[in-house]
């Protein structure tokens, strides 16, 4: 993944592992005019608030926008172990191949995680201090139609997604306690995908912010 700027559009990806991004990703590269590369490709909120959108300000005269995916926890935590049993990671310290489902998120919830389930957040990749959220515009990852119908418009040309990066299948059970455990340990993050979709898949965090 590399993060891509639409200066056109006024608009920035921001783009949060194991939520679509390569889809998006190969829909919109050919429109980006500047990207960003290597270690800067998975860039938060909070350091493109405050190091790139004042760049790209001062450089180009733009303000930017920025946008997310947001998926649901679990189900963006279980991509991540799908994507770590792949076969050609297997003498790596991130393959997770050697525990099941249930002992990944045990393994992820343990106070010394180990590295293969060493996955960050998507609520700090979108948050600042205090936890305030900084991306402009978040979409659901179950309501693609939403972010395709907003970038199409900003576009002025339809936009569409085909799947990509497709994880191996494996067993992906979940006790019901290891569960419990995994919503009370992030909370937050959970609350925030309830509250997109109650929203119909669409948050402008930054623009409510504002208008507080």
């Amino acid at each position: 993944m590399n993060m891509l700027i639409f200066t056109p559009q006024t608009l920035a990806f921001v783009a949060i592992p194991k939520t679509g991004t390569t889809a998006i990703e190969q829909a919109l590269r050919p429109h980006a005019d500047i990207v960003f590369r290597g270690a800067r490709k998975h860039i938060s909120t909070k350091r493109f608030h405050r190091k790139v959108r004042p760049f790209i300000s001062e450089t180009f005269d733009v303000a930017l926008e920025s946008f997310a995916v947001l998926r649901e926890p679990e189900d963006q935590i279980r991509s991540w172990y799908k994507y770590r049993t792949r076969d050609e990671i297997r003498d790596k310290p991130e393959y997770s191949g050697h525990l099941t489902f249930e002992e990944f998120v045990e393994a992820l919830l343990s106070e010394a995680p180990p590295p293969c389930t060493q996955i960050g957040s998507q609520l700090r990749m979108l948050s600042g201090r205090g936890g305030r959220l900084l991306i402009d515009h978040l979409f659901a990852y179950e309501r693609w139609d939403r972010l395709e119908t907003f970038l199409s418009d900003r576009f002025e040309q339809r936009i569409t997604f085909e799947p990509r990066n497709v994880s191996p299948q494996v067993p992906t059970d979940l006790s019901e306690q290891t569960r419990a455990r995994l919503r009370v340990a992030r909370a937050a993050e959970f609350d925030l995908h309830a509250r997109l979709m109650e929203s119909d898949g669409k948050l402008a965090p930054r623009q409510a912010k504002a208008a507080v």
